[in-house]
């Protein structure tokens, strides 16, 4: 038999997770993506459980907020972390475990072979991922907000799972702090025109995601959030 260990990525590409109180979940995470990544950064936004001792524990760098920023600005620490280091791709991937680290050299391969600036993980381009209704439903109207409001075609919107050249990195500005970002990083691809395209993820919706992710009301403030933001500045 050969040996089923998969190759590791250029030790440039750096995996990003921001985690606020994910003791349970980090140190799958992080394994998981140490088999396809060489480093692994998670931001520690503010716990109160082991989270940072656990994600060093299991091999990640490890950076803390003092106080809980919420994630976008967790991931914009984790972004300039890496850029430090002399990242040339930068990946976000959430601390849940809800994405599988096996799509990782999947999603940052249009970025090695320069065919695109960002690259956006979706949910909705196979048949992998076990969406729950209502979900499916709330994640539909915001695909379509995302287009009314920012211009972008995309089948997916506020999944985790991307992709940065290092100057998509530099380029994008993530001034929401919590999860609006998510819709001002796909504003921001459009007003910075970085070329983009999707990749099939499975996202797994497992109790204790269901547990840690948004519920339709907060969707909801996402958008009075974000809208917000964009008419302020």
């Amino acid at each position: 038999m050969g040996d089923s260990t998969p190759e590791r990525l250029d030790e440039s590409v750096f995996a990003v997770i921001p985690a606020h109180n994910e003791a349970p979940a980090v140190r799958e995470v992080v394994a998981g993506l140490l088999a396809f990544c060489r480093n692994v950064v998670v931001v520690d936004d503010g716990s109160r459980d082991e989270t940072a001792a656990v994600a060093r524990e299991a091999g990640a760098h490890v950076v803390r907020h003092l106080i809980n920023r919420g994630q976008g600005a967790a991931i914009r620490t984790g972004m300039d972390f890496a850029l430090s280091r002399g990242a040339k791709v930068i990946v976000t991937f959430d601390a849940d475990g809800q994405h599988d680290p096996a799509d990782l050299p999947a999603v940052v391969a249009p970025l090695l072979r320069g065919e695109c600036d960002v690259v956006l993980g979706t949910r909705f381009k196979d048949r992998r991922s076990n969406v729950p209704p209502l979900r499916r439903w709330v994640l539909r109207g915001g695909i379509l907000f995302t287009r009314l409001v920012s211009g972008i075609k995309v089948t997916d919107t506020h999944n985790g799972f991307r992709a940065f050249s290092r100057r998509a990195a530099e380029l994008i500005e993530i001034n929401q702090d919590r999860m609006a970002h998510a819709s001002e990083i796909l504003d921001e691809i459009a007003r910075q025109r970085l070329r983009y395209c999707e990749v099939p993820v499975r996202v797994r919706y497992s109790n204790y995601s269901r547990q840690k992710g948004q519920s339709s009301w907060a969707s909801l403030q996402i958008v009075w959030h974000f809208l917000f933001e964009k008419l302020r500045r």
